[in-house]
């Protein structure tokens, strides 16, 4: 259905759904004209693409008012520009969120880190368009515009999807890093799954010999004597380091998405879900119905250092495990889990809202995390 919106345009007629036919009496008929309103719009919901949309915005006025009435929208972003500066970001730009990541990590981690050492010690022991036309224009555009911009003519959307571009942490090749947070007016949960080191059964042959142990300095055949404790090693050998620097990253790329969609929740009243991604398929942002909710009522905590929300004070859980098998012979060595909460959120629960926020194969590796040893940290807002 999406490939109708990429026919040429000829002639300066656009042609876009003009498959004309012939009556007996030679007249021309548009078979389009027939189809009532309600089953376009169900057409134009399964499109969902906002740059298909806006090719069908100018085919017609027809199709211009029932496209920006559709509640289903898909918005892929070549490059993050913000609403009052047009400069465009590059997904390859790391610097600034690598700088900002080695400024936070001495102070925001001197905490977490002497308790999680006395835990472990312990258990050991662009310019706005002003008509209906140019609205048109500027959804067929979308790489000039951000996406507040872009949504401004959409007013029945339900579901909106933003994909935004990959590379956005920058983690090693063979390195696994995946996170999903949910946000209301500010945190809610996050979940991190990371690995220093991610294989298949078809490359596990050619790295066998050249990493026989993980980052821990333990060998990464499984022990089933461990009692799910993490070796001495992780600590001195700069496993927890490297855990430090992923919960850092997950968590300000995190909180500046849910940044960017702060005025789009704002104006958009009949969202009811939201879920804000990434070409990599390495972090995914989600909000309801009710956290949409609640962020148009309370005042966002912006950060003081950069555009970002205020990450608030955590409590922490942690996982780990030195080698993890899964289905199909995937392996992942040096596997870490992490569960996080804001240190006020009162309520007991069970954990499976833990596994549930990854897919297959992942959610079966974040579920066997969870059953062995935990432990609890806490983090400074920040």
């Amino acid at each position: 259905m999406s490939s109708r919106a990429d026919l040429p345009v000829s002639g300066g007629k656009h042609q876009l759904g003009k498959a004309a036919a012939y009556s007996s009496s030679g007249d021309a008929t548009d078979h389009f004209d027939r189809l009532p309103d309600s089953l376009l719009l169900l057409i134009f919901n399964k499109i969902g693409d906002v740059k298909a949309l806006g090719r069908c915005c100018v085919v017609s006025k027809r199709f211009q008012l029932l496209a920006c009435q559709v509640d289903n929208v898909l918005i892929k972003v070549d490059c993050v520009i913000s609403d009052d500066d047009s400069s465009c970001i590059s997904p390859k730009g790391k610097g600034v969120l690598s700088n900002l990541i080695k400024f936070l990590l001495v102070p925001l981690f001197l905490k977490p880190f002497q308790t999680f050492t006395q835990i472990l010690a312990s258990s050991s022991s662009p310019k706005k368009p002003s008509s209906a036309t140019s609205a048109a224009g500027s959804l067929s555009e979308i790489s000039h515009h951000s996406p507040t911009e872009v949504l401004k003519n959409f007013n029945e959307i339900q579901s909106l999807s933003i994909v935004l571009p990959g590379g956005e942490l920058g983690v090693e090749d063979g390195v696994l890093l995946k996170w999903k947070a949910d946000f209301g007016s500010t945190l809610d949960s996050c979940v991190i799954l990371g690995a220093s080191s991610f294989s298949s059964s078809s490359s596990k042959k050619l790295t066998s010999r050249v990493v026989p142990q993980d980052d821990s300095g333990e060998s990464p055949v499984p022990s089933s004597d461990d009692g799910g404790s993490i070796p001495e090693s992780f600590f001195t050998n700069g496993g927890l380091k490297l855990r430090v620097v992923w919960t850092i990253s997950a968590l300000i790329a995190a909180s500046a998405r849910h940044f960017l969609l702060q005025q789009i929740i704002c104006q958009h009243p009949t969202l009811e879900r939201l879920v804000l991604t990434d070409s990599d398929g390495q972090g995914v942002l989600c909000m309801n119905k009710e956290q949409m909710q609640e962020l148009r009522v309370k005042p966002l905590n912006v950060s003081a250092s950069s555009n970002r929300t205020q990450v608030p004070a955590l409590n922490m859980k942690l996982w780990y495990a030195p080698y993890v098998e899964l289905a199909g012979g995937m392996v992942l060595k040096g596997a870490t889990l992490m569960a996080i909460r804001p240190s006020d959120h009162v309520g007991k629960e069970s954990d499976g809202w833990i596994s549930m926020a990854f897919e297959e194969p992942f959610r079966t590796a974040a579920a066997s995390l969870a059953k062995r040893r935990t432990y609890c940290l806490e983090m400074n807002s920040f």
